[in-house]
């Protein structure tokens, strides 16, 4: 049995879809004004896993990522870099893609956008004001939080305390400090669109509840999120799409924790981020995925280069035993042994462990346990019929690629079709190890070399070397 911690009723609940056995799920997507980071990363990985997840246990999944292609932060880049709001987003949606691709990420069903979806946009504006949650101020239009008795029940904050706190910007045309805009007035020089409240644009929350409403129903099964959007925008989302839909929004809500630098959260405010594209230059997208399914979503995650070395040398053992396991599927052997391993109870034990809220770390030990059973069993017997192998790479592929996604057998084809064993390449790394002990630098700097002309770099560190094929 599934369960799901739900953010809106702080306790972990059974999961029982609306309409079994389809799932309808929504995960704020990025802003594309910039690349996106690594903490960014971790957000968009969980949610793939979650999806994935689902997928495994049966359900059809209909997933939706929104982007946002016009905003604040994309009309300064304009600015800065001269060029149209449109080419900065078109810009960034491209990289965006580009990375998602390389993470292993599997693309949504639908990535609607919001300069596409308008009049959807007005449209529920409109029916806001009608109902009298929303006021018109000389163009611009703002939710009255006033008139949304249920305001704060997500993020579980109190309003008036809110309302006197020094952190909500004051601004004279609002009734209420709380007060959001769901469409503003154009300002010279920022793109607009035409409206009963004359030109302007959507405001940020908006967008999500018109198009996820849009493609997803008035109500659906899962919205996600990285937890910094718990308040102010999925509590906006919530009072915006209850007030125009007159029915519950969203029947469980998933966020996950931050990455963190030394304790604090990575943000490109606080100028302590790195790109998820600056970090794929140093890692694979499997120790990427491992890094993070290694801690539980919910809680927060320290980012550190010996983390990620550390999870590096974990893919690179499943990937030495995913090139093992083609090459002797390849042989098709018919004789000899056929070593006795209980694939099931790994099965079990890695459902059990997804089953609680997902908990990708305990799903993660029980597929290096599996691991190293299966490397066991080969070390103690000469000849395995393939039958075995295939047997490993059916659950391997339904569980660590399929849901996970730390291990790739169609990469490790690659590599072996290169002729560049992991058996050959760990045998040099060996011997540049033993030239450099020797102080035979030169034979060490030209193994390195060498191999980085095939496609094999290497990385140092302190608890040994690993390798990352980059061709």
């Amino acid at each position: 049995m599934l369960t799901i911690y739900n953010t809106l009723t702080k306790k972990k609940e059974k999961f029982e879809p609306i309409n079994p056995p389809d799932v309808k799920m929504y995960t704020c997507g990025p802003t594309v004004y910039d690349y996106f980071h690594i903490g960014n990363a971790r957000s968009f990985v969980m949610a793939d896993m979650v999806r994935r997840y689902l997928e495994f246990k049966g359900y059809n999944v209909t997933f939706v990522m929104n982007l946002t292609d016009v905003d604040d932060k994309i009309i300064k880049k304009s600015r800065e870099e001269q060029l149209n709001f449109n080419e900065v987003s078109k810009k960034y949606i491209k990289a965006f893609f580009e990375d998602i691709k390389k993470l292993k990420i599997k693309k949504a069903d639908i990535y609607p956008k919001a300069t596409e979806n308008i009049n959807d946009i007005i449209k529920m504006i409109e029916i806001l004001e009608e109902k009298g949650f929303a006021y018109n101020v000389d163009g611009n239009v703002f939710y009255d939080v006033a008139k949304f008795k249920e305001y704060g029940k997500l993020s579980g904050k109190n309003i008036d305390e809110l309302v006197s706190g020094s952190r909500i910007e004051i601004n004279e045309e609002k009734k209420n400090p709380l007060d959001f805009a769901l469409w503003k007035k154009a300002k010279e020089g920022e793109p607009y669109w035409e409206s009963k409240w004359g030109k302007g644009r959507p405001g940020w929350h908006i967008e999500c509840s018109a198009m996820s409403c849009k493609h997803l129903g008035g109500y659906f099964d899962i919205h996600a999120g990285g937890n910094d959007l718990i308040f102010p925008h999925h509590e906006n989302e919530i009072a915006q799409s209850v007030a125009a839909n007159d029915k519950p929004f969203v029947k469980y809500w998933l966020h996950f924790g931050f990455l963190n630098i030394e304790d604090e959260k990575m943000s490109k405010s606080l100028g302590n981020f790195f790109t998820t594209r600056e970090v794929l230059k140093k890692y694979s997208a499997e120790a990427i995925r491992l890094f993070f399914a290694q801690a539980y979503y919910r809680g927060p995650l320290n980012f550190s280069y010996e983390l990620l070395d550390a999870a590096e040398r974990g893919a690179s053992k499943l990937k030495n035993l995913a090139e093992i396991i083609n090459r002797e599927i390849k042989k098709n052997r018919t004789d000899g042994n056929l070593p006795a391993i209980n694939i099931s109870i790994f099965e079990e034990k890695f459902t059990a462990a997804m089953d609680d809220d997902f908990n990708t770390a305990q799903g993660v030990a029980v597929i290096f346990d599996f691991a190293k059973e299966v490397n066991r069993l080969i070390a103690e017997n000469e000849k395995i019929k393939a039958d075995f192998y295939l047997n490993v790479k059916n659950f391997l592929e339904r569980t660590a690629a399929g849901v996970l996604g730390i291990i790739d057998f169609e990469a490790a084809k690659t590599v072996a079709g290169e002729g560049l064993s992991s058996d050959l390449i760990e045998l040099l790394i060996e011997i540049r190890l033993n030239a450099k002990k020797n102080k035979n630098f030169a034979l060490a700097d030209e193994i390195r070399n060498k191999l980085k002309k095939l496609g094999v770099e290497l990385r140092d560190s302190k608890e040994g070397t690993t390798y990352k094929m980059v061709k």
